[in-house]
């Protein structure tokens, strides 16, 4: 059967090409202007699954992705890392020095201050895609105008690279997550194989005092790996949150089981939303 995998932005973005490496070269892939998009392609059937970024070890977390997973009903198949490298990407003929206004999106340019901050004459500017920045840099033919995104992009569109390697820090790495309808996840969890396994949470705990300490105390108890956790605002809830928590191991190994069942005893809502291979396993 063959894969479509919706991600966001256009063809050459980061997206497609961490999908490439967890699904293989062969898949179908079906670009969506925004995350909400990418999301209700999957509900809608018209992709088969989905590939977000959750998280960056220089941005940060990708907090519109927690709320739309919490949402969604789509469930966690896998995880993919993926190294982002940037690069300043330019009209053919450009030179770094006519640079005036640079298009990417938010998070990339997050991802290098230190570059824009030492050429201030260059005006940083967001657009919804990495990829799809250097696609309009490349339709504008300005020379003054330049995009950052990776490496591919500028070959699919046809641009040159007139500074590489330009984020803040070379250990940049995006974790992605491979979604699914439920019913769908434990095909891609067999495709993906074994290995050491990582499970992802959503639970609520009461608006009181040491409500959230006794929570983690579930895990703590156990020897049970906390490896992130994440706070997201409930609607109509004002100062009230959900907590969203990744743990090392899977939900239905013995000691996670208890600790689940120890994590409702004091929670308004616990929601498994995937247990699947780990990629920095």
């Amino acid at each position: 059967m063959q894969i479509a995998v919706a991600f966001q932005g256009e063809r050459g973005a980061f997206s497609e090409a961490a999908a490439r490496k967890l699904l293989g070269p062969s898949i179908e892939v079906v670009p969506r202007r925004s995350f909400d998009d990418v999301f209700a392609a999957v509900a809608k059937g018209l992709a088969t699954c989905a590939l977000i970024p959750i998280e960056n070890s220089l941005a940060g977390s990708v907090l519109r992705n927690y709320e739309l997973l919490g949402e969604s009903g789509l469930r966690i198949a896998g995880e993919v890392l993926l190294r982002i490298s940037h690069s300043l990407i330019g009209h053919p003929g450009a030179r770094l020095e006519d640079i005036r206004r640079v298009l990417s999106h938010p998070v990339a340019l997050a991802q290098c201050q230190r570059f824009l901050a030492a050429h201030p004459e260059i005006e940083a500017a967001a657009a919804y895609d990495t990829a799809g920045s250097v696609k309009m840099v490349m339709e504008a033919q300005r020379r003054d105008e330049a995009a950052i995104a990776g490496a591919p992009a500028a070959e699919l569109y046809g641009g040159t690279i007139l500074a590489a390697e330009i984020e803040d820090h070379h250990e940049n790495y995006t974790r992605f997550l491979l979604l699914a309808k439920p019913d769908e996840v434990r095909a891609f969890v067999e495709r993906l194989g074994g290995g050491p396994r990582r499970t992802t949470l959503q639970f609520r705990t009461p608006n009181r005092p040491g409500a959230l300490f006794r929570a983690l105390a579930a895990f703590a108890l156990r020897d049970i790996n906390l490896t992130k956790i994440e706070s997201r605002p409930i609607e109509g809830r004002p100062w009230e949150y959900s907590f969203y928590a990744d743990i090392i191991g899977d939900a239905e190994e013995p000691n996670v089981v208890r600790a689940l069942d120890h994590l409702r005893e004091m929670c308004e809502t616990v929601l498994v939303l995937g247990s699947y291979a780990s990629a920095d396993g």
